[in-house]
């Protein structure tokens, strides 16, 4: 296998993976950036978005990528399709392998593959994306003032996107499938004490449903024990908190991961445990996941890439 030698590769095509692309283009590092499983990452998946700077009216995620993915191109990336299924990062040049077939060697490396939202494996969760089904009450939640929405999950995730919920909506059923929640105390307290909050213990949902999006979920309480009933409940969007799965399974046995995945840098910075790697978005942030600070820590990856590149 012949190895293509670059200065700078870019794995990841969010807004971490497009700004890191636009700031190391005009820095005239000739980067080259693969656009990963999902071209232009999870916001693709999001109908609109209304808390972007620079779009007052909003814009759809999918129209934002392109618009990224186009800025990149006209500074010179070279952007193309492929995913990263093999890394060698033990001396520089690292070597990574796209599509199991293509060697890399770069002097500098930039990981935006950002982190998959976890799903509860329904059908209609994908029939209703982008409809009422989200995993982001931040990004979508605006779009459900004074309505009433479902939130599934049990944990501090869970309960801080049901309390920012019911900040915004009339509503909110908290979709729990143990009889307990797993939350901190005082998110515990919080959740049970709020009076837009109804918690539903022992609920596992089995499907929704809608003409015009959804508009209805269908609930399963104490599944497999005396008593279970099948519990309708309308609703009109219908929120995943049940975690966040990065996408850094490539890079483990090189990179300092914490505990759920994540790949560590070093504060304020996106430098990993190895120089001349970054990492930037979602891949790298376990708190804030927004389309804004992936882009900033885009830039900065980009950034440390030239100055790494000029020692």
């Amino acid at each position: 296998m012949t190895a293509e030698k670059i200065r700078c590769l870019i794995i990841g095509s969010g807004p971490a993976g497009y700004t890191a692309a636009i700031y190391a283009s005009r820095a005239n590092l000739s980067p080259v950036l693969y656009e990963g499983i999902q071209p232009g990452g999870q916001l693709t998946t999001t109908t609109d978005i209304e808390n972007f700077p620079g779009y007052p009216n909003g814009i759809s995620g999918t129209e934002m990528m392109e618009e990224l993915k186009q800025q990149a191109l006209k500074f010179g990336t070279d952007v193309r399709r492929g995913i990263a299924t093999a890394a060698d990062l033990s001396k520089s040049p690292y070597k990574i392998i796209i599509d199991g077939k293509t060697e890399i060697e770069t002097e500098t490396l930039i990981i935006a593959t950002g982190a998959t939202a976890k799903y509860l494996g329904l059908p209609d969760e994908t029939r209703y994306a982008g409809q009422g089904v989200s995993a982001c009450a931040t990004c979508d939640g605006f779009f459900y003032r004074k309505k009433t929405v479902a939130v599934v999950g049990g944990g501090d995730t869970a309960c801080e996107e049901a309390i920012y919920l019911a900040g915004l909506a009339s509503k909110v059923y908290l979709i729990v499938r143990k009889d307990h929640l797993r939350a901190s105390q005082i998110m515990q307290d919080r959740v049970i004490n709020h009076p837009k909050i109804e918690i539903l213990f022992k609920h596992n949902t089995i499907g929704l449903s809608g003409e015009n999006g959804v508009e209805e979920a269908h609930l399963v309480k104490n599944a497999g024990e005396p008593g279970e009933e099948n519990v309708d409940i309308a609703i009109d969007g219908f929120f995943l908190a049940i975690g966040h799965k990065p996408n850094s399974d490539v890079f483990k046995d090189y990179l300092e991961l914490d505990e759920h995945g994540y790949i560590k840098v070093q504060p304020g910075t996106p430098k990993t445990n190895i120089p001349g790697v970054f990492a930037a978005g979602d891949v790298a942030d376990p708190v804030y996941r927004q389309a804004i600070t992936s882009a900033g820590s885009g830039c900065m990856a980009a950034i440390e890439s030239e100055k790494y590149l000029n020692c």
